[in-house]
């Protein structure tokens, strides 16, 4: 029976993560635009026609029309769909969790999903997420400390901190002088530092050696990708969205302790 329950939770744990994420991409796609996420319906990027009930369920009306618009047939785009599997995913495994507490994997994991969306579609690492991401890891450091009577805690969190933000802080400024132009953006150190509040500084040095590993698998992709259809490749000049990298690379080490 306690088996059951588990499934049961999980499976409602992720229909509500799939909505969230659906709501988080709306969130993506509207705030760098400047528009409200509460008010106005949905509607078709291309033609305007406000989208109906059923065209708002997550996944399955992603995969009904096959990724298009049913009135238009202009191509919805895959992120959408990676939005609210992912959130699903997040929510799912919140309610699994027995090492770290379920919130902490839900709130950790839907914030890290938006910063990565966010970062992927117009390379912006919005301040007030990354200050809400540190705000929550000091407060669950703080409780569990308290709660354990444990300072230790509190001290590994603010280390993580400091050795999330101030090396990639340093390679920033040094880029900088040295090449006259930026080569980090600003908001990466002080999301590494955000995260180094969850992770301790152990888990942060693993976070960045993923992070980095997965941008260089990406490059590769993307360089094998242009070789195959006679496109040009990754430059010198070419951004890369370390942030959500780094957002990806934060969340499973955080489950996984």
């Amino acid at each position: 029976m306690p088996e059951a329950i588990t499934i049961l939770c999980a499976g409602v744990g992720a229909v509500v993560g799939a909505i969230v994420g659906s709501f988080l991409g709306v969130v993506a796609g509207r705030w760098p635009q400047r528009r409200s996420v509460i008010h106005g319906r949905s509607a078709c990027e291309a033609c305007g026609r406000t989208l109906a009930w059923f065209d708002l369920i997550p996944v399955i009306s992603w995969m009904g029309p096959r990724g298009r618009c049913r009135t238009c047939g202009t191509p919805i785009g895959i992120d959408a769909l990676l939005a609210e599997v992912l959130g699903a995913i997040v929510g799912g495994t919140a309610c699994l969790a027995s090492d770290v507490p379920g919130w902490s994997v839900a709130v950790l994991g839907w914030l890290l999903l938006v910063i990565a969306l966010l970062d992927a579609r117009h390379m912006w690492l919005p301040l007030p997420l990354t200050i809400g991401l540190a705000v929550t890891g000091l407060g669950l450091a703080t409780y569990q400390a308290l709660a354990g009577d444990d300072a230790a805690i509190l001290v590994q969190a603010l280390a993580g901190a400091f050795v999330g933000w101030a090396p990639l802080a340093l390679l920033a400024t040094s880029y900088r002088r040295w090449r006259g132009r930026e080569g980090l953006g600003g908001g990466d150190p002080l999301l590494l530092g955000a995260i180094g509040l969850w992770l301790g500084p152990l888990g942060v040095i693993h976070c960045l050696l993923a992070a980095a590993l997965a941008g260089l698998a990406w490059v590769a992709l993307i360089s094998v990708r242009a070789r195959i259809i006679g496109t040009e490749g990754m430059t010198a000049q070419s951004a890369l969205p370390f942030g959500a990298f780094l957002a990806l690379a934060a969340w499973p080490l955080y489950v996984i302790g």
